[in-house]
């Protein structure tokens, strides 16, 4: 039945951290949007630092709560019923810690929360297909805990999808996709690319190559560093600026430094003005990552109308704006990689009318948060 609640539906989110990633941009698009007089959200966390989004969302009204020492399941439980106890009531708990949601909506059951959400964001089959015998045995438990106690199974694209729900989702009426989409007013204000770029001391007529994502292994930053120096050979006016941080940015930047490319590659680090950056400084925005869910990173460069070249392992439903977006293979070189971007970057520029085709998609978060509150209000 629908809920109808005077007070508001309580839905507590479960993340690793609030940081400038992402799910948690995106999630804030939603705390930003949706009817707060009807939907009151906060956030539970997996650590007691401060993350970026924090302050906005007390500000808005919600809490962050830290429940620490998930990795000792006996004293996450404790910490989970406590907060819980303490809190209550909450109507939805919506997690997105991936398998570990097995785990919460089990303690969330057992607590009688009434809608309870695992929403798998990323394209994690090649990493369970080469797990260890550990950790297949609890991916396994996950995999059945999720399923005898999630009520609502969301996924971000197919492939997320069959990495959390397994091949067959599609025969349960639980699973279904969801497209995590972005607020595409961001990408209707005038930026001055003049500016932009010299904030960052990049002369205006060089040809910048962009890229958004953590510095871990999953995004592939060591072959694109290799594209990089094979750009630059060809046109020593590149530059490539990378967006993030993470465990590797350490040995990135090392191999900067041994390419010859320090002059060339700009660590920018956590930024909230992403799409201004999109805008005004990049021609090309490059993403080689070996597994994704579906990158939000790619919907706000379409949405930008900076043109995209991509791995082909990034499920086809990021090709929204189709003009916009070349796909590659990893098994080509970096060399192969780099004539692309040239040819992109030395096409003539197509006239297409992009945020009007996001305005209307399954990518405006519009659509995507009425679909959401559908979800949250049916109890």
């Amino acid at each position: 039945m629908i809920a109808t609640h005077k007070d508001p539906i309580r839905i507590l989110h479960v993340v690793g951290g609030m940081n400038y990633g992402g799910v948690e941009t995106w999630l804030m698009n939603l705390l930003r949007q949706i009817d707060r007089d009807r939907f009151h959200i906060d956030f539970l966390v997996h650590t007691a630092q401060p993350c970026p989004y924090d302050d906005e969302i007390r500000k808005l009204g919600s809490q962050v709560i830290p429940c620490l020492s998930p990795s000792q399941p006996l004293q996450y439980a404790r910490n989970f019923r406590r907060i819980l106890h303490s809190r209550a009531p909450y109507h939805v708990i919506h997690s997105h810690v991936h398998h570990y949601s097995g785990y919460i909506l089990f303690l969330a059951q057992k607590l009688n929360i009434p809608v309870r959400i695992a929403h798998s964001h990323n394209d994690t089959s090649m990493a369970q297909l080469h797990a260890g015998y550990w950790r297949r045995s609890y991916l396994k438990l996950m995999s059945y805990w999720i399923d005898r106690h999630a009520t609502i199974g969301l996924a971000a694209s197919h492939k997320a999808a069959v990495a959390l729900f397994g091949s067959d989702y599609e025969n349960d009426q639980r699973w279904q996709i969801l497209y995590c989409g972005v607020d595409l007013r961001c990408f209707q204000e005038h930026v001055d690319a003049h500016t932009v770029r010299a904030e960052f001391n990049i002369p205006s007529d060089a040809f910048v190559l962009g890229h958004v994502g953590r510095f871990t292994e999953q995004k592939n930053h060591s072959f694109l560093l290799e594209l990089v120096a094979e750009v630059v050979r060809r046109n020593p006016k590149t530059y490539l600026i990378l967006l993030g941080e993470g465990p590797l940015r350490t040995l990135i930047e090392q191999k900067v430094h041994q390419l010859g490319l320090s002059k060339h590659v700009i660590f920018a680090g956590i930024r909230s003005d992403i799409p201004r950056i999109m805008l005004g400084a990049m021609d090309i925005f490059i993403l080689p990552s070996l597994y994704e869910g579906l990158p939000l990173v790619g919907i706000e460069a379409q949405a930008a109308g900076v043109p995209l070249l991509i791995s082909d392992v990034i499920t086809d439903e990021l090709d929204y704006v189709k003009p916009l977006v070349k796909r590659m293979s990893l098994t080509q070189p970096a060399s192969t990689w780099a004539e692309a971007a040239l040819e992109i970057c030395q096409s003539p520029i197509l006239d297409i009318d992009h945020r009007s085709l996001l305005e209307q998609s399954r990518f405006n978060i519009i659509n995507g948060l009425k679909a959401l509150e559908k979800i949250y209000a049916y109890q």
